[in-house]
């Protein structure tokens, strides 16, 4: 077994794309992002150098990725974690970015099962997950509180290695959330979770109330603290 470098430091202010980017190499490699929205991540990381695929089920976020001018020859798809699209071992990396959590409980194995089929012999899964607090995470929680599924998706990677997976590292750290104002926050959030207009609306006053006592503001927007868990592990 590797020993296990877990660099526990949350004061850190790194952000997520940094973070990713020094803790592996990316040139070259073919990677996909499970989960991955607007198709940021993908994006970085073709700008890095690899042939990169995203992967999504949301129809809004997967038109937004699809607006943006392709870097690298990006690839998105309609999909599920659960039945990834490709070949198995096809790829390099595998990548859940803030997005294990969002599958159902009782799917997050199957996800991490559908993972390690993708990737190559010594292929890497790497997982950046949010964790329950910060003023980032309680400006959510009224209208999102992920308290339960965050634990869930711990709980799910623990048991990575019965899987075929060896954990190799583990990384700390605080990633800045900026906004530009509230309005900005509430299209992210609907964006995200569509179902969830009424909701907003009902709380929109508190979730005001929140934004401005949370968020540090500076000449551009408004910034929010969340720390963040990495892990990392190998395909054996």
């Amino acid at each position: 077994m590797s020993t296990i470098s877990a660099k526990i430091n949350e004061n850190e202010i790194r952000p997520n794309s940094e973070v990713l980017t020094a803790s592996i190499d990316l040139a070259g490699k073919r990677v996909v992002d499970i989960g991955c929205g607007d198709g940021s991540l993908v994006r970085l990381m073709a700008r890095h150098g690899a042939k990169s695929f995203g992967v999504d089920n949301n129809p809004a976020q997967l038109e937004k990725a699809r607006l943006e001018k392709t870097l690298g020859g990006e690839i998105f798809h309609q999909g599920i974690a659960e039945k990834l699209p490709f070949d198995d071992a096809c790829m390099d990396v595998t990548v859940f970015f803030n997005s294990l959590h969002h599958i159902a409980g009782e799917q997050m194995q199957t996800a991490l099962s559908e993972a390690h089929r993708v990737l190559k012999p010594g292929g890497l899964l790497y997982v950046s997950e949010p964790l329950a607090h910060g003023p980032h995470f309680d400006l959510m929680a009224p209208v999102h509180d992920e308290t339960e599924v965050r634990a869930n998706a711990k709980s799910a990677l623990d048991k990575a290695p019965s899987l075929g997976f060896e954990k190799i590292d583990e990384i700390f750290h605080t990633h800045i959330v900026s906004l530009a104002d509230f309005a900005a926050f509430r299209e992210r959030m609907i964006r995200i979770n569509p179902d969830r207009v009424d909701e907003f609306a009902k709380l929109e006053s508190k979730l005001k109330g929140l934004f401005d006592s949370l968020g540090v503001r500076t000449e551009k927007s408004v910034e929010f603290a969340q720390p963040m868990r990495v892990e990392i592990f190998k395909k054996t």
